[in-house]
């Protein structure tokens, strides 16, 4: 059956756990983590929990357990390893139309607690409806490596000026590609490089125009290895999917250009390193990210770290994306 994803407010809201061991104590931690009132019911408690608890972060309710309890708390966790019990509980939540999780145990439970993406404000939860939670959690993993880091600090900057973004850009579909043309810009990249002052600046005065914002200028030198694809490191490949202008090295390998962004303007890169600098420095001053390719390791090593150190010292983001692999087979590419 498919489940309804829904992202709950328990903020200040009563939450009612069962169960005090290692499984209790993940689920409390999270259930706090999203500012809920946590009331624990156990017989045996997991050290962390009763420190909490000492600590007057979660009240403990004593004695058997009392199903009244239920009726003040807006979800109920079951985390014992009593199936009996745990059956019990879950009808008794059903019977007073209270949602229930049983740890483990999905045909008991009226809802799920999903695989979580933490990119404050951004959250993405993965769920199998409980049918296979390993899976999910693979799922999760893989995309956490593939997330951009600044995506919260993004979505940060989307959320503290929401009433001036809808006030500036009324219009939806105006709106819609003036988040493109934020999202695709320096703002991302100035906040990987930790110039979160920057970014704002770059962020508001994107929002200052009313019209289309152009992408604005920006640099990614990009090492692509010894020129096979599955090598490339995620970032690498944002940087290439992302440009306005390829700035290609004669050595870098077919399959690695391949994947880059189709409709990119694609230029020979000159032979001499100061050239090819003062080229991405044109191209990113007119407002153009540029994507300069290497094969190797190729603005880690001499001279080309000189320019790199250069580059990144410019007014616009720059970002340096090293090659991965083994450099004897950087050799024998060609690199």
């Amino acid at each position: 059956m498919p489940l309804y994803p829904l992202f709950a407010d328990l903020a200040g809201r009563e939450v009612l756990v069962v169960g005090g061991g290692e499984v209790a104590l993940r689920k409390v931690e999270a259930l706090l983590q999203a500012g809920a009132r946590v009331r624990l019911h156990a017989h045996e408690l997991h050290p962390v929990l009763a420190g909490w608890i000492d600590a007057g972060r979660i009240d403990r309710l004593r004695g058997d357990f009392d199903p009244a309890w239920i009726d003040a708390a807006w979800l109920m966790v079951v985390a014992t390893d009593d199936g009996a019990f745990n059956a019990t509980l879950a009808a008794q939540a059903g019977a007073r139309r209270r949602f229930a999780n049983v740890v483990d145990d999905a045909a008991l439970s009226t809802f799920q607690v999903p695989a979580v993406i933490d990119r404050a404000p951004l959250q993405l939860a993965i769920s199998s409806g409980g049918a296979a939670p390993m899976l999910a959690r693979r799922l999760r993993e893989r995309l956490e490596a593939e997330l951009d880091p600044a995506l919260g600090a993004l979505a940060g900057l989307f959320a503290r000026h929401r009433t001036a973004i809808r006030a500036r850009l009324p219009e939806l579909g105006h709106r819609r590609r003036w988040f493109d043309a934020v999202i695709d810009g320096p703002v991302p990249a100035l906040l990987r490089e930790g110039r979160d002052a920057d970014a704002a600046q770059a962020f508001l005065a994107m929002l200052d125009d009313a019209g289309m914002v152009p992408a604005g200028g920006r640099a990614s030198l990009v090492g692509t290895g010894p020129g096979d694809p599955g090598q490339l490191t995620l970032a690498a490949l944002r940087a290439m999917a992302l440009a306005d202008v390829l700035l290609v090295d004669a050595a870098v390998a077919a399959p690695v250009l391949a994947l880059a962004r189709k409709d990119a303007t694609r230029e020979l890169a000159p032979g001499d390193p100061d050239a090819c600098s003062g080229r991405v420095r044109d191209h990113a001053g007119a407002g153009r990210h540029v994507v300069w390719l290497r094969p190797g390791d190729g603005f880690r090593e001499a001279p080309f770290d000189a320019i790199a150190t250069a580059l990144r010292e410019a007014a616009w983001p720059c970002e340096v994306h090293a090659g991965v692999g083994d450099p004897a087979a950087w050799k024998r590419a060609g690199a």
